[in-house]
């Protein structure tokens, strides 16, 4: 059915086309040969297609722009005419003879634009006469391309000041009445359209009068352009007269459109000016209205307008514009109960962009206009959908005006808009006002301040109902964590019993967090605290005996004791481990030997109890001995313990070559190089030959379990450390013992049961190559390591 429709429409269209390409020949003929009655004839019949009613705006809009090319010819030969002998009046009454109306009216139209360019009569009277003789078109469709005709003919010929049609007295009201007469019967019939024919094809009129909406808005333009319309006419007659026409046409369509347009095509200054009277019309409409698209494009041009001039600013303050545009959204949404949500948010964010651009200084406007937002959307839930949208744009204009999240805390209303927006966009929104922070490099100094805002961005660093069911991208966790972590850091107040109260308030904010976040947000807690810690005892050390501050290294460590003792029983026994070994060495640095010999303490507990994976083990006891080594604060009795017990989880590593390189590690715990460090080369060498030992066991169990004698890169290792010991004075290392290895490992490589290593085989041709170099220094290392044959 509807392809046969397209199809006859198709074949009208043609038919039509075909008439009016005839009679335009037959026009065309007698204007070569001058002769007006049978060109005024051919052009009427030409003219009489377009009474069809049988085409839809589109297919009627092709065959009318046809018909507009013949009559801009047409018109062009009048003017010719019109210069010659024939009069222009009496060609104006001629046209009057012709049979149809319609043809009638659109040649009178054209001869009209001529008789006005004459100057025969004044361009007032004869626009007056052509507009009121358009009302014998009534026809919807007809109608409106009539009165577009008319427009188009005459828009440059109005009695506008400053043009060559203007007359004695006030001819600009003149201009202005014919182009508000055009625009309201234009208006009327394009109304009109909506309630012909059956109601189910509803949505095909609405379409067809969209397509039609631009011939109604071009006289909205044209009144734009008119020279002589100043504030003051605009004020009292333009603007009322339209509100007037789209407030009692009842049609949503209309109501919608030519506010849009009105907003569109007038100055910024005319609207600001006429600010009251404009906002008046709104709550008039009808409440199926889009008020909140037109509303916010009146608000955004305002506020570019605001943005173009500094000068223009007092304009703003003098009209009360904040004042006004917020009475009108509330007048609107009281008038339009039914608004959703997203339509009132949508509202506020445009009045928040505009009185940012206006007000800057003004936080009680942004903050009350937050708050008309919260009593708007209280009592709906969590958003979702659009609004959510709405709502991060809204919350995100702050921070993007001000660069500054200090601002935002100011807010009352803030947090409570936060409050109604659901956990996946609280997450948007929180990584939003992260990543302000560190953009701006924003410093946030006081605990009140670091205590607001993580309350605001609670949706990164609590565990929310929805954490369990939303199965969030790994990728993305990671790094929304990494965010929070890098807000931690950058945390900081020059007085540390502030620092020290922030460092608790962010605590107890990300224990919070489950077991995923913590090992995220707890080590740049500690990092952050332990830097605090270093300050703390740098002034106590420039500091007089007098101090009482509560900021103290111990009472730190106790906080970290605590805090690291939760990431332990996430579990995180790896991460726990190497905090708690930081913390170690922050408390040798303070000279607390009793609350470094605690944390060893918990690590070594730690290690025993929780770390079971033999890679997890190895780590953990090189970071236990790296630790260790540097650590000065001991007493013999702590350290021989803590010594005694690390070289005993080495020997119990679960693989040979793992307990090797773990027991020769150990040896280092027994020298250390500084000026009182430890340096007993006889427990060296002890470790030494136990690893040399294992190694040799590692070695035969190759030989058991795969018939060859492994690789020898462990004796070529021990074989370094034994020349580092050498180097650095261990009379317990002697030549004899480099000697005998060096030859170990010889024989090894030469074995016929070896196992072809190139790295091992680069490794020795290093070592042999350093001897070699040291003997080549001269002095007395050349000649303690020239006894060594290679």
């Amino acid at each position: 059915m509807i392809s046969d429709g397209v199809e006859d429409e198709e074949k009208w269209l043609t038919a039509g086309i075909a008439g009016l390409q005839q009679n335009a020949f037959y026009m065309h003929r007698a204007l070569d040969s001058n002769n007006i009655k049978d060109a005024l004839k051919y052009s009427a019949q030409m003219l009489s297609e377009l009474r069809t009613s049988r085409l839809s705006p589109h297919k009627y809009y092709e065959l009318y722009m046809r018909a507009f090319d013949e009559l801009r010819k047409l018109e062009i030969f009048f003017k010719e005419e019109s210069r010659r002998s024939c009069s222009i009046i009496e060609l104006y009454e001629l046209v009057q003879h012709a049979g149809n109306i319609l043809p009638r009216l659109y040649l009178l139209c054209t001869v009209g634009s001529v008789y006005i360019k004459s100057k025969e009569a004044p361009a007032k009277d004869i626009l007056k006469d052509l507009v009121e003789m358009c009302r014998g078109i009534q026809h919807p469709l007809r109608g409106l391309f009539l009165r577009s005709y008319l427009s188009q003919v005459s828009r440059d010929k109005l009695p506008d000041i400053g043009s060559e049609y203007e007359g004695d007295e006030n001819t600009v009201m003149d201009a202005v009445e014919f182009v508000l007469q055009n625009f309201t019967e234009m208006n009327k019939l394009w109304v009109r359209m909506q309630h012909q024919g059956p109601a189910r094809e509803k949505e095909k009129r609405e379409k067809e009068r969209n397509e039609l909406r631009d011939l109604v808005g071009k006289n909205l333009h044209v009144l734009s352009q008119i020279e002589g319309i100043d504030l003051e006419l605009y004020r009292d007659v333009v603007l009322p007269r339209i509100l007037e026409q789209v407030v009692n046409c009842k049609d949503d369509l209309a109501q919608y459109y030519l506010m849009d347009c009105m907003i569109q095509v007038f100055p910024d200054e005319y609207h600001l000016q006429t600010l009251e009277i404009l906002l008046g019309a709104f709550p008039q409409l009808q409440p199926s209205v889009d008020i909140k698209t037109v509303l916010s494009g009146l608000m955004e041009r305002l506020s570019n307008y605001a943005a173009s001039s500094i000068e223009v600013l007092p304009e703003f303050v003098q009209v009360e514009a904040f004042a006004k545009l917020n009475n009108a959204i509330g007048q609107v949404i009281e008038a339009q109960p039914d608004m959703p949500v997203f339509g009132a948010v949508t509202l506020y964010s445009s009045l928040l962009t505009f009185t940012l651009h206006v007000h800057p200084d003004r936080l009680d406007y942004v903050d009350q206009i937050l708050g008309a937002c919260v009593n708007k959307i209280s009592g709906k839930g969590k958003l979702e959908g659009k609004a959510t949208k709405q709502i991060v744009a809204l919350l995100s204009a702050p921070l993007e005006k001000y660069s500054d999240i200090d601002i935002a805390l100011k807010l009352s209303n803030y947090p409570l808009v936060m409050e109604y927006l659901d956990d996946s966009t609280n997450k948007v929104m929180s990584n939003v006002i992260i990543q302000s922070i560190m953009k701006n490099k924003t410093h946030i100094s006081t605990a009140d301040k670091v205590g607001a805002l993580f309350e605001l961005i609670k949706g990164l660093i609590k565990d929310l109902d929805s954490d369990g069911n939303d199965e969030m991208d790994e990728d993305d966790f990671k790094e929304e964590q990494n965010f929070v972590a890098r807000l931690i850091q950058m945390l900081y107040n020059d007085d540390p019993e502030e620092m020290l109260k922030i460092i608790c308030t962010v605590k107890k904010h990300i224990m919070t967090g489950g077991p995923k976040r913590l090992p995220f947000t707890i080590p740049p807690l500690i990092y952050n605290a332990l830097k605090l810690v270093r300050r703390v005892q740098s002034q106590d050390e420039n500091a007089s005996e007098e101090s009482t501050a509560s900021a103290t290294p111990k009472k730190i460590f106790q906080l970290l004791n605590q805090t690291i003792e939760v990431l332990s029983m996430v579990p995180a026994p790896e991460l726990a481990l190497r905090l708690y070994l930081e913390c170690a060495e922050a408390a040798n640095d303070c000279d607390l030997e009793p609350v470094a010999y605690e944390f060893f303490t918990q690590a070594y507990i730690l290690y025993e109890e929780e770390i079971s994976d033999s890679k997890a083990q190895v780590t953990a006891l090189y970071l236990i001995i790296g630790t260790l080594q540097r650590m000065h604060t001991f007493g013999v009795e702590n350290r021989d313990t803590l010594t005694h017990k690390a070289t005993g989880y080495s020997a119990k590593l679960l693989k040979k070559p793992d307990q090797c390189r773990a027991v020769y590690a150990c040896s280092h715990l027994f020298w250390v190089e500084d000026q009182d460090g430890i340096k007993d080369g006889e427990r060296v060498l002890l470790c030494l030959k136990r690893a040399l030992r294992i190694a040799n066991a590692a070695q035969q169990m190759a030989n058991v379990t795969k018939g060859s004698s492994g690789s020898v890169i462990l004796f070529i290792e021990i074989l370094n450390k034994y020349l580092y010991f050498f180097d650095k004075g261990n009379t317990q290392i002697t030549v004899a013992s480099i000697q005998g290895l060096i030859e170990l490992v010889t024989t090894e490589m030469q074995s016929d049961t070896a196992t072809s290593d190139p790295a091992a085989d680069a490794f020795f041709s290093s070592t042999i190559r350093y001897i070699q170099s040291q003997k080549a220094k001269g002095g007395a290392t050349a000649e303690k390591f020239e006894q060594i044959k290679v």
